[in-house]
């Protein structure tokens, strides 16, 4: 592994000026989902927001029946159609998806787990048709359902092909973003609160695993990685802390991978270190350009880094957030009190 992928640089022409968007609520909000239409999020409270004209007008909604739920993950497919899920114990009735095809006019309740221990953590999809979901471990592995059918319909995936969770070991609903996809076939989840925080992979949706252990020693059950992110099949990044000290902890908060998850190497960075990042994002570099510049979020704010000489933090806002997302579409970013932030045009 290259030497400056452990080495972050400040660089102040590469910040970003982010503005608040005002919505009606005080929902907490941890999904967001960018298409080429509209701007969707969803949170507490049974909440969904949606925008269809860049964050000018917003539809607030409570989905029926859910206003005790929490949905803390949600993928759109376009200005009309998207998926929710929400977490919470599957025996008390929380561990249900919904979806929409109307813009959110309407919603369907299209699965619901009751399998004690089940708490869905993130979803994800490679594809229209094709995704998966992400809970906690029952009787010892995580389980994961899929859809082929644009999240119609759900089956839970084998968990013989699952290797063993360690002790108190699981995965952070943070950000809907423990759980990351790439192409066709990759997928990988991270998790906390064991020993050693682990990413997992599977090269075939889900069929096959295979786990790697990183350098983050949780020391209790609020530590761990938060969220994944991979520009490719093989360069991916990680990030995470302890949502317990998001000040600073002793956790290394953001490591890097040129292998696909094989293996984790931790970035080395000065003030201010350790601090809680629950949601990371991947940013366009120049062409052969060594640096590979990366935004995160957490109760303390939205930075800015590259990786290439050691260096620190930009913060870019002070805002309590859970959720960042930068794509094609755009970058938004989403956290406590119903608070929303876009990245303004240059």
């Amino acid at each position: 592994m290259k030497l400056f992928f452990s080495m972050l640089l400040l660089s102040a022409t590469a910040t970003a000026q982010w503005v608040k968007v005002p919505v009606s609520t005080t929902a907490g909000l941890r999904g967001l989902s960018l298409t080429s239409g509209a701007v969707w999020a969803s949170g507490t409270q049974g909440t969904v927001i949606r925008s269809a004209d860049e964050g000018k007008t917003w539809s607030v909604m409570t989905v029926p029946g859910a206003e005790k739920l929490d949905f803390r993950g949600i993928h759109a497919f376009d200005a009309n159609t998207a998926v929710i899920i929400s977490s919470g114990p599957a025996q008390e009735g929380q561990a249900r998806i919904y979806r929409t095809s109307d813009a959110g006019k309407t919603w369907t309740q299209v699965f619901e787990q009751k399998t004690s221990g089940v708490f869905f953590d993130a979803i994800a999809f490679w594809d229209r048709k094709h995704g998966i979901v992400l809970s906690d471990p029952v009787e010892g592995r995580f389980m994961l359902f899929v859809t082929s059918d644009a999240g119609l319909t759900w089956k839970p995936l084998p968990s013989a092909a699952m290797p063993p969770a360690l002790a108190k070991e699981g995965a952070f609903a943070a950000s809907n973003s423990c759980l990351a996809v790439e192409g066709e076939n990759n997928v990988w989840f991270a998790t906390g609160g064991a020993a050693v925080a682990r990413v997992f992979h599977s090269a075939n949706r889900g069929h096959s695993w295979t786990v790697s252990e990183t350098p983050v020693h949780p020391a209790n059950a609020s530590s761990g990685i938060f969220s994944l992110a991979f520009q490719d099949d093989m360069y991916g990044v990680a990030a995470g802390g302890d949502y317990a000290h998001p000040e600073r902890s002793d956790v290394p908060n953001l490591l890097f991978t040129e292998d696909g998850g094989k293996t984790w190497q931790a970035a080395l960075l000065s003030d201010p270190a350790g601090l809680y990042l629950s949601s990371v994002a991947v940013l366009p570099a120049p062409q052969k350009s060594t640096a590979k510049p990366i935004r995160a979020a957490g109760i303390t704010g939205l930075y800015f880094a590259s990786i290439t000489e050691p260096g620190t933090w930009t913060r870019d806002s002070g805002e309590n957030l859970n959720t960042i997302v930068y794509n094609e579409h755009g970058s938004w970013a989403v956290g406590a009190q119903g608070v929303v932030l876009r990245e303004a045009a240059p």
